[in-house]
């Protein structure tokens, strides 16, 4: 799900999941290993900060917009 909503975000945002990890540092093919596996809360924070999204936002089982709003 967590993997599913970035992409989703990447997306909207018309960046690939490639330019999110190398921005943030969060180490290549790592968002779609979390599909598989549990990040650390740093990465996701990281991922949430990009995308200036709370962590709680991201988590959610609710779709968050383009604009970072439920």
């Amino acid at each position: 799900m967590l993997a599913t909503k970035i992409r989703k975000l990447c997306r909207e945002r018309q960046i690939s999941v490639a330019i999110l990890e190398e921005q943030t540092g969060i180490g290549k093919n790592s968002v779609y290993e979390w599909d598989k596996s549990n990040p650390s809360v740093d990465k996701v924070k990281r991922v949430a900060d990009y995308f200036r999204v709370t962590v709680d936002e991201l988590l959610r089982e609710e779709d968050i917009d383009a604009e970072g709003t439920p």
